[in-house]
C-alpha cells in the first residue's frame, strides 16, 4: 500500500524536513508499505519552498507545489489532491505537533470502511482563544448539518481513495472541505490520538480573522438553514408585532387615558431595523458567494511544481 501524506506548509523552513523524515520512518516501519509526500507551499514569505525543493531533489517520492498567493490551509489542502498517487491520503500540519508514530491509527480505521477519519486529541497545545473558536466552529457546523454530530474536527485526518477522488471535484472558491465531504459520505469517525506534541519552531499562522473566515464559510456553505432561521425569526417578529398592535388597539378602546411610551416604540424600531439589516447582510453574503462561484473564481493557482505527476 502507498500512503500519501499531504502537508500544507507556511513558515515551515525550520520544521518541514524534520516532519517529513519522522513520518517517512513511521510508514517504512510498516511492512509492505511505501510513501509519497505532497508538500504545498501556501505562498510562505520565508524560504519554505526552498526547503521543499531540497527535499524533492533528494527524493523523487516527494512532490512540491508552490501557490501563487496565500490561500489558507483549506485551499492548500485541496491543492495537494491532484498529485495524490497513494491508496489513502493523510493530512497533517507542518509544525511537528501531530505525532508521526500514530499515523496508522488513522489509516487502520479507514480499513474498517470509513471514508474520513479525524484524529481527536485529549489535550491540544493551543491557546485559549483558538480552542474556543474551534469549539464554536464545530458547534455551528453541527447545527448546520455540515458535520457529523459528535465527531471532533482536526487538521490531522485521513481520507479513503473514494473520498479523495470526490474532493478533487470540489470547485467552490469558498472552501469548506468538511461540508463538501458531508454531502458525499456519512462514513466519518474519530480515533483518539494520545499526544499533541510541542511545536518544533515558530508560532501558529492561524489568526483570529482567518478563523472567523473559516467560521463564515461553514455557516453559509452547503446549507440553507441560516436563511430558513432568518425567515422563521421574521415570521415570529411579524406575529408578535401584530399581536402587540392588537393589544394596543384594545387597550386604547378600554383605557383611552393610557399613553404608549416613546421608549418602547424606539426599542421595537431599533430591534426590527437591526433584524432587517442582519437578514439583508446574510442574503448579500449568499448572493456574493454565488456570483463569485459562477464567475469561476479559482480556489488557488499553482506557480511551480516539483516531481509532479497529475492524477488522471
Amino acid at each position: 500500500m502507498i500512503v500519501t501524506v499531504a502537508i500544507p506548509c507556511y513558515r515551515s523552513t525550520d520544521t518541514i524536513e524534520t516532519v517529513v523524515e519522522s513520518v517517512k520512518q513511521a510508514i517504512l516501519n510498516r511492512e509492505g508499505n511505501d510513501y509519497q509526500f505532497v508538500l504545498v507551499n501556501d505562498c510562505s514569505p520565508d524560504d519554505t519552498f526552498e526547503a521543499i525543493r531540497r527535499l524533492a531533489e533528494k527524493d523523487e517520492k516527494i512532490t512540491g507545489v508552490s501557490l501563487s498567493r496565500n490561500c489558507g490551509q483549506e485551499a492548500a489542502t485541496l491543492a495537494a489532491l491532484p498529485y495524490v498517487r497513494g491508496d489513502v491520503v493523510v493530512f497533517m500540519d507542518d509544525d511537528g505537533q501531530h505525532p508521526a508514530d500514530e499515523i496508522y491509527s488513522l489509516i487502520d480505521k479507514l480499513g474498517e470502511g470509513y471514508d474520513l477519519v479525524y484524529g481527536r486529541f485529549n489535550l491540544k497545545h493551543h491557546n485559549a482563544y483558538k480552542r474556543m473558536v474551534s469549539r464554536i466552529h464545530g458547534f455551528i457546523s453541527e447545527l448546520n448539518g455540515t458535520k457529523v454530530k459528535g465527531v471532533t474536527l482536526s487538521s490531522y485526518f485521513a481520507l479513503s481513495a473514494f473520498a479523495a477522488k470526490q474532493l478533487v471535484n470540489y470547485r467552490s472558491p469558498f472552501v469548506s472541505r468538511g461540508g463538501y465531504l458531508m454531502s458525499v459520505t456519512t462514513k466519518v469517525t474519530n480515533v483518539d490520538i494520545t499526544k499533541h506534541l510541542d511545536r518544533i519552531a515558530g508560532s501558529s499562522g492561524y489568526t483570529l480573522s482567518k478563523m472567523l473566515s473559516m467560521f463564515l464559510s461553514s455557516f453559509t456553505n452547503f446549507t440553507m438553514k441560516p436563511i430558513r432561521v432568518s425567515t422563521t425569526i421574521g415570521a415570529v417578529i411579524a406575529i408578535t408585532g401584530f399581536l402587540y398592535g392588537l393589544f394596543l388597539i384594545i387597550q386604547k378602546i378600554f383605557r383611552p387615558d393610557v399613553q404608549v411610551g416613546f421608549t418602547s416604540i424606539m426599542a421595537v424600531m431599533l430591534f426590527l431595523g437591526g433584524m432587517i439589516i442582519l437578514v439583508l447582510g446574510l442574503l448579500g453574503e449568499y448572493i456574493g458567494r454565488t456570483y463569485m462561484t459562477v464567475s469561476s473564481m479559482p480556489q488557488y493557482i499553482v506557480r511551480e511544481e516539483l516531481n509532479h505527476e497529475h492524477k488522471e
